[in-house]
């Protein structure tokens, strides 16, 4: 038997040897091991925050990760740009008759790979099958609970005009990554997902009192959405300097052929930070330290002007406005 099955969902002996023979065979903790309708972590006293987001990235694996991998790094980040260090995860999957079990092998072993690089555990899960073409293979939910990490309570209502802003790292790879190995474009190059939990990298700064006013990670819509409801969240304005804003040349490259904007690209493995403007430069150079954030930029600076707006100071020294878009040019990109 190398398939999934209808009956693989339905609770009985097939779904039981499923969780006992893959996903507990990876997954295994003494949490998750006890099989209960809900995951008992422990009284926790101190602030904690809950999140959940949901998958259905197409195509299931691209250069640099699966659906697997950025179902927990997307659910890790989410945590960790709110202050918060990730505790544990839950893991519900919804997979379609006929779904190969190799590849939901692999792809279990990358959540194992992802959970561990970023320190939690899968405590509980959900297993449903449907019929064949009710969904596009394997979609996939995640949850997650976290600690108060950072030492002050991030909030966007903290924001101040003189705020630096910084990216973690270059900007674009993860939706560029999954469209071309969606679309088969064939480049002569490769792009690579940023797919990545932030754990290393956010907690040691989230530890100290460095300065951190917000954070946010800018997945579906890029960085331009993300500052766009940052920008209209704070009321205050955001003026980018285009030179300043780090995209690889692959990434540009891509944009160029495809016609698109690099702001309005996915990244999964990046942060923005607001940061108080005597400390930016503190925290860039603690972020460059790490592997993960090489290409780290501050890259613009909140301002009284424009307000709710962001503003970019192009190459050419003119000055655009960057809208949000109606709607997501790269959709299930995650």
């Amino acid at each position: 038997m190398d398939k999934i099955l209808l009956g693989h969902g339905s609770g009985g002996r097939l779904m039981h040897d499923l969780i006992r023979d893959l996903f507990l065979k990876y997954l295994d903790n003494p949490v998750l091991r006890k099989m209960g309708d809900s995951a008992k972590i422990g009284q926790v006293k101190e602030k904690i925050a809950f999140t959940t987001d949901s998958f259905v990235v197409k195509p299931l694996f691209f250069p640099g990760g699966d659906i697997g991998k950025l179902a927990v790094c997307g659910t890790v980040n989410d945590l960790l740009v709110s202050g918060f260090k990730p505790v544990c995860l839950s893991c519900a999957m919804i997979i379609e008759e006929g779904f190969s079990l190799k590849e939901l092998e692999k792809i279990t072993r990358s959540i194992a790979r992802a959970g561990r690089e970023a320190g939690v555990n899968i405590v509980t899960g959900d297993l449903k099958v449907v019929e064949r073409s009710s969904c596009d293979g394997l979609f996939i939910n995640t949850s997650g609970i976290g600690r108060q990490t950072a030492k002050v309570n991030l909030d966007i209502k903290m924001i101040r005009p003189g705020d630096q802003i910084i990216i973690t790292g270059t900007i674009g790879e993860h939706g560029i990554a999954v469209l071309s190995k969606r679309k088969e474009l064939g480049f002569n190059f490769e792009v690579k997902s940023d797919c990545a939990a932030l754990s290393d990298l956010l907690i040691p700064i989230l530890k100290e009192d460095c300065g951190v006013k917000f954070m946010r990670d800018p997945t579906r819509g890029g960085l331009a959405t993300s500052l766009n409801e940052i920008a209209e969240g704070s009321n205050f304005g955001i003026r980018l300097d285009e030179e300043d804003i780090p995209v690889s040349a692959n990434v540009r490259a891509a944009c160029l052929a495809l016609g698109f904007d690099p702001l309005y690209i996915a990244c999964e493995g990046r942060a923005v930070i607001f940061a108080e403007s005597k400390k930016a430069d503190k925290i860039l150079r603690r972020l460059k330290k790490h592997p993960q954030a090489k290409g780290a930029a501050i890259i613009g600076e909140v301002v009284k002007e424009n307000k709710a707006k962001v503003c970019l100071k192009t190459k050419s020294g003119g000055l655009r406005f960057v809208d949000m878009l109606a709607a997501d040019i790269l959709p299930r990109i995650c």
